[in-house]
């Protein structure tokens, strides 16, 4: 039987069918299950790390007589051990996103949980298409239904991850708004102070407040000046209602 050069991805000990071989490539591809002559090569991806887009395969091949074989030798313990990795990845990410205090820790969960939530989705088509081959297989069927479990928990980490980093930034976005506010009426009771004095600072500028000049129109000036800018405070106030505002604004009574 000749040897494709694409079938060097295999274990050594695979016989398959030069059917299997010809539907493979120099790399391992999407996950799936391939058929031929009686014979099923499952391929399945490791644990993906992060900005890495290459994936490493794992290939389990079921031969005529319904054994399985993998790298190791026979059997599917390497896929048992593989949805151990998974499920210990996803554990530990979960651990981080609980105590995460900053944005740039639940960035770096995110850059994980994507690729871990679409791999093990890859990863339960791929079982399934399996047992669309070979339905009586319960080996198969143990492993879909624990991927499966796998593949909710992976959905779960990624919008726990997702969920966490927009509270956090409605949560920035309610102080900034809180702190504008808090600014804004700062900055209105300093313009209305500035408005009392006004008037007496207008009247002190066109008439001159030399004592001896004046004499007791001093004080009348002054009193005048401060009469005038306590009217103008109370009708801009009056008339805007800004400090009910800035106190609805604060959330406070």
């Amino acid at each position: 039987m000749m040897i494709i050069e694409e079938s060097v991805k295999l274990p050594a000990q695979f016989r398959v069918e030069e059917e299997l071989r010809e539907q493979l490539s120099g790399r391992p591809g999407h996950q799936r299950c391939l058929e031929g002559r009686g014979e099923l090569l499952l391929i399945v991806h490791e644990v993906p790390k992060p900005r890495v887009p290459e994936r490493t395969g794992l290939y389990f091949w079921k031969n005529r007589e319904g054994r399985w074989q993998q790298a190791a030798g026979p059997g599917l313990s390497g896929l048992g051990e593989l949805l151990d990795r998974y499920s210990k990845a996803i554990d530990g990410h979960g651990e981080v996103v609980d105590e995460a205090d900053t944005a740039a820790e639940i960035f770096t969960i995110l850059r994980h949980s994507g690729p871990l939530a679409r791999s093990t989705r890859n990863l339960v088509q791929a079982l399934e298409q399996t047992l669309a081959m070979d339905p009586d297989d319960r080996e198969i069927r143990a492993f879909r239904d624990r991927a499966r479990e796998i593949e909710r928990a992976a959905d779960l980490l990624n919008n726990d991850a997702r969920v966490t980093l927009q509270f956090w930034q409605a949560e920035r976005s309610e102080q900034q708004a809180r702190s504008a506010a808090r600014l804004g009426r700062i900055a209105y009771r300093l313009n209305l102070l500035a408005g009392f004095f006004l008037p007496l600072v207008a009247l002190g500028g066109l008439f001159g407040m030399n004592m001896d000049r004046w004499g007791g129109m001093f004080w009348m000036v002054v009193f005048l000046g401060l009469t005038i800018g306590g009217l103008l405070l109370w009708a801009v106030g009056r008339n805007t209602g800004k400090d009910a505002d800035f106190e609805d604004e604060e959330g406070s009574p």
